[in-house]
C-alpha cells in the first residue's frame, strides 16, 4: 500500500505542462514536492498566491507566507500574492486547469463529501464549494477505508456535500479509479503489492474491472 507521500507522487504524474493547479488541504498539498523534471506549472493556493513552491526547510519558514491549510510554504520566481476576491474569481472564472482535493467520502457517481467531519464543529466549507462548482478536472487524494475499515468509496455519501458529479478520478493508497459517466469506480491501477481482490473489499461502491489491472509506476 502507499502511504500519503506515495499518494501524492502518482498524483504528481497527472499533471501536464503549463498546468494551472489548485491544491486541497491534507495529501494534495505534498504533490507540490514531486513535480515531475521539465513540467512547469503553476500552483495556486485560493488565500490569494500564484506560483507556490514546495514546502521549506526547517529553520527557513516564513510566517506570513501560508496555503490555505495554514502551512508554511515557499514562493518561485514570478509568483504574485493577491487578495481573496481575485483569488476566488480566478476559479469560477475556470482558469484552473486541475483541482486536486482531499475527502472523506466519494461516490459512484463522482459527488464528494469533505467538508462536514462527523463530530467536530466546523465553521463552513470554505473554498471547496467553489473548487468543485468551477473546476475542469478534479482529482481526490485519499485513503480508500476509515479508521474503522470502512469504505470511503461508496454508492452515495452519507455525509453532507460539497459538489455532486464532479470528481473525475481518484488515488488512494491501493488504486487508481476513474469515475465513468454512468456510475462506477473504474479501477485503473493497483498499488504495489495490492491485488484486485484487495481493491473489491474495500470498495463498497460499484468497482469496474476491465482485463488486466497494471501496476502503478511511481
Amino acid at each position: 500500500m502507499l502511504d500519503k507521500d506515495g499518494i501524492a507522487k502518482r498524483i504528481a504524474r497527472e499533471i501536464k505542462d503549463g498546468y494551472y493547479v489548485n491544491l486541497g488541504i491534507g495529501i494534495p498539498t505534498l504533490v507540490a514536492n514531486y513535480i515531475p523534471e521539465g513540467i512547469n506549472i503553476v500552483l495556486q493556493s485560493e488565500n490569494g498566491l500564484l506560483g507556490m513552491g514546495p514546502f521549506p526547510f526547517e529553520g527557513e519558514e516564513d510566517p506570513d507566507l501560508i496555503n490555505a491549510g495554514k502551512q508554511t510554504i515557499t514562493t518561485l520566481p514570478g509568483s504574485a500574492i493577491f487578495d481573496s476576491a481575485l483569488s476566488f474569481g480566478m476559479i469560477r472564472s475556470q482558469k484552473v486547469d486541475l483541482t486536486i482535493l482531499g475527502a472523506m467520502e466519494v461516490s459512484e457517481k463522482g459527488d464528494i463529501a469533505n467538508w462536514k467531519i462527523p463530530g467536530k464543529m466546523v465553521k463552513g466549507m470554505g473554498g471547496a464549494m467553489d473548487l468543485v462548482a468551477s473546476a475542469k478536472n478534479i482529482i481526490v487524494a485519499m485513503q480508500h477505508v476509515n479508521r474503522a475499515g470502512e469504505s470511503k468509496l461508496l454508492p452515495e455519501c452519507s455525509l453532507p456535500l460539497t459538489g455532486v458529479r464532479c470528481v473525475k478520478k481518484i488515488v488512494t493508497e491501493l488504486a487508481v479509479l476513474e469515475i465513468v459517466p454512468q456510475g462506477g469506480f473504474k479501477l485503473l491501477e493497483r498499488a504495489p503489492g495490492v491485488t484486485v481482490e484487495d481493491i473489491q473489499k474495500a470498495t463498497a461502491g460499484e468497482l469496474i474491472i476491465e482485463g488486466e489491472i497494471p501496476e502503478m509506476m511511481l
